[in-house]
């Protein structure tokens, strides 16, 4: 499986068995969390054997259970943030499926006070990860051209990338984005709400893994 395979074949998942990471996981995740930070300028940390985050009545309330391993998604507050906290993140949810891990994305049902930070970080949310009791479930999108704007034809690489953006994960799957080409140039935008910049991040990911970075730019 890669990165590509990976956007339809996970799902968010609540639920975890007790089997714990092997080290060459740790290793694997921790090796590409050093990546992504250098390249955004983040300070995400792979958490692991800790369920306090998890065990609180949110969590309960949120469906979760056994979770013990989490990415506390942190960085110092600047602009676009939350997008790279969203783009990042995707990153590591999609190279965790190809390691046959699961996770979901948690914005409010955890406890933030086990996560270790810096003075002047920000903890935007985590994603839980590690071995699911099932795969998870698909969620349900909008349809395809409600999310974009295209001027004249679509094409091909156009439509390939926006299908790989209804298939990313968002916050109560708003879809509150919209992406536009013109001028030979992409432009996403979020149309607000919770976690929307964050959704924006993800989905922006998507877009590129669909069309091919190659065969566009963002405006």
């Amino acid at each position: 499986m890669d990165m590509k395979e990976a956007v339809f074949s996970r799902h968010s998942v609540r639920k975890y068995t007790d089997k714990k990471l092997p080290g060459e996981v740790i290793e694997k995740l921790n090796g590409l969390i050093e990546e992504y930070n250098a390249e955004g300028g983040l300070s995400i940390r792979l958490v692991t054997d800790e369920p306090k985050s998890f065990s609180g009545f949110m969590a309960h309330y949120g469906g979760f259970s056994g979770v013990a391993n989490y990415f506390a998604m942190i960085g110092a507050p600047k602009e676009d943030l939350d997008e790279l906290i969203g783009y990042y993140g995707e990153k590591l949810v999609l190279a965790s499926q190809e390691m046959g891990l699961n996770t979901c994305w948690v914005a409010l049902t955890y406890s933030k006070r086990p996560v270790a930070m810096e003075r002047g970080e920000k903890l935007l949310c985590v994603i839980s990860v590690g071995y699911g009791e099932n795969q998870g479930k698909p969620h349900r999108s909008k349809p395809l051209s409600s999310l974009c704007r295209c001027e004249g034809e679509m094409p091909e690489w156009f439509r390939r990338g926006m299908e790989f953006v209804c298939q990313a994960p968002t916050a109560m799957n708003q879809q509150r984005f919209l992406f536009t080409l013109s001028g030979g140039k992409v432009n996403a935008r979020s149309k607000g709400g919770s976690c929307a910049k964050i959704d924006l991040g993800i989905a922006k990911l998507h877009f590129e893994l669909g069309a091919g970075k190659e065969n566009f730019e963002w405006a």
